[in-house]
């Protein structure tokens, strides 16, 4: 299987042009990936007086790959179970990747002009998905009590150095952000 390209290939948000119909024949992205991300929520998901919520928010336009979001999560999920328990703490993904990130590929070496047309047609095959993130948009958000906020900070801080571009971390009052 071939590797995964660079995130700079993907990096700008450009106009998507990804036209799925329920007519088979009319639709021009034939199947889309599944995505990579096992869980959306973790965490206590049944309590809802948390004191805070902290918050990863981008700072910049980019596509967040399904790969990068899986691996993000997997650190700060595990950060926060060993440190926390799993009864402290709620943490849930606001991105959902639906993009679809198409490549075009070009044969090279002995026989390729027989198969390749080049950028006739170029189209391009789907690859993966990613999420369109604009800057200010949540990425991640932990809700917990006063005395973890610091815990949460931690595990997003980790979190933020799995992804590309930068990101802000803000704890906000819960009862505040209601009023």
């Amino acid at each position: 299987m071939a590797k995964k390209r660079k995130f700079c290939a993907y990096r700008r948000l450009e106009r998507p042009y990804t036209r799925k119909s329920k007519f088979r024949a009319k639709s021009f992205v034939r199947s889309s990936p599944n995505s990579k991300i096992v869980r959306f929520d973790m965490g206590n998901k049944v309590k809802t007086d948390w004191e805070y919520s902290i918050i990863l928010i981008a700072k910049g336009n980019l596509n967040l790959r399904d790969n990068a979001i899986e691996s993000a999560r997997q650190v700060m999920n595990k950060h926060l179970e060993t440190k926390l328990g799993r009864d402290n703490y709620h943490l849930r993904i606001k991105a959902y990747p639906h993009h679809m990130l198409r490549e075009n590929p070009l044969a090279s070496g002995a026989g390729a002009d027989r198969m390749s047309t080049g950028m006739k047609m170029s189209f391009g095959k789907v690859v993966g998905i990613a999420a369109r993130i604009k800057t200010g948009k949540e990425v991640f958000e932990v809700k917990t009590s006063k005395a973890n906020v610091a815990v949460a900070r931690v595990a997003l801080k980790k979190a933020s150095q799995k992804l590309p571009e930068s990101y802000s971390i803000q704890a906000l009052k819960i009862e505040a952000a209601k009023a």
